[in-house]
């Protein structure tokens, strides 16, 4: 397994980490939030970290149901001037991504940063087959606010954008024209509901992206666990992907999953063979230690 990090960021970076949470800079803007894998001691001082942030992100808990669904809300406290809403931008050759961020009551922002990797591979993969063949489709499921589903667009292909949420959906279109990118088909499902019907009418894709949760609800309360559906999830992926010249990437970031369960995942699935790599995610803070942000298998055929 690698251990890999983005290097193309000029509008994020990993200032700091400790005592369970992150400092990051998006932009112009600093914010501490929650980071429950950052168990050591802090690089900088608190009164540093409040010095340096516009805004820190504290969780509330709710009731056993919320926190069973990992649906913890909270609130952000403002130390300076920062708007509910900004922009940040991100190149890779001729792709030219900008995301539009937000404070969030989740104390999501609209990105994942260590997510760069996967999309300057989508970008690279796609651009060195779409000239040979007439159509590359792509399917992105549980694609928030669409990174991926931007850099496979940029590249040329047609991409099919599978979230839940409708206002996640709306916040990822209005992303996509901010990248001056269109023709995004997008599809508010569950992710399994839907991956389960291609699969039933025959529809085959290039290239999948699978970044699922540790839970969610689909939008007539569908429940998603990932370790009661990943293993149909992943058999699905198998019969909709295309047997030569597709990928297929497959994220996780909940602690205790590691590389392993995403190999045995395809090797049980997928045909003996088949090309895959798998790393581990990480951002490194100023004082050099690397904050691990889950791992991710790339399979091409």
């Amino acid at each position: 397994m690698d251990f890999l990090t983005p290097d193309n960021w000029k509008d994020y970076e990993l200032i700091d980490t400790g005592g369970l949470e992150k400092l990051e800079r998006f932009g112009q803007f600093i914010l501490a939030r929650p980071e429950p894998q950052a168990v050591w001691k802090k690089g900088l001082t608190e009164s540093e970290w409040e010095s340096l942030a516009h805004a820190r992100y504290r969780r509330q808990k709710g009731s056993d149901q919320a926190k069973s669904d990992n649906s913890e809300k909270g609130e952000w406290i403002k130390f300076k001037r920062i708007p509910d809403q900004w922009t940040i931008g991100f190149e890779y050759h001729t792709m030219k991504l900008r995301f539009r961020l937000g404070l969030t009551s989740f104390g999501h922002i609209g990105v994942f940063p260590e997510q760069a990797l996967n999309w300057e591979f989508i970008f690279n993969f796609i651009s060195g087959k779409i000239t040979k063949q007439k159509e590359f489709k792509v399917l992105n499921l549980f694609a928030y606010t669409g990174g991926a589903s931007l850099a496979a667009k940029a590249a040329g292909a047609d991409v099919v954008h599978i979230d839940s949420s409708k206002p996640t959906l709306t916040w990822a279109r209005e992303i996509m024209e901010l990248s001056k990118l269109d023709g995004i088909r997008w599809v508010a499902e569950d992710a399994l509901k839907f991956i389960r019907r291609e699969a039933k009418r025959g529809n085959q894709y290039n290239g999948v992206i699978l970044d699922p949760p540790s839970y969610g609800r689909g939008p007539e309360g569908e429940k998603w666990m990932l370790q009661n559906s990943i293993d149909e999830m992943i058999a699905h992926c198998r019969e909709i992907l295309l047997p030569s010249g597709s990928f297929m990437i497959f994220s996780l970031y909940s602690m205790g999953f590691s590389s392993l369960i995403a190999e045995n995942l395809v090797k049980t699935h997928f045909p003996a063979g088949t090309t895959t790599e798998t790393a581990e995610l990480f951002f490194p803070d100023r004082s050099g230690r690397k904050l691990p942000l889950g791992t991710m298998l790339r399979l091409t055929t």
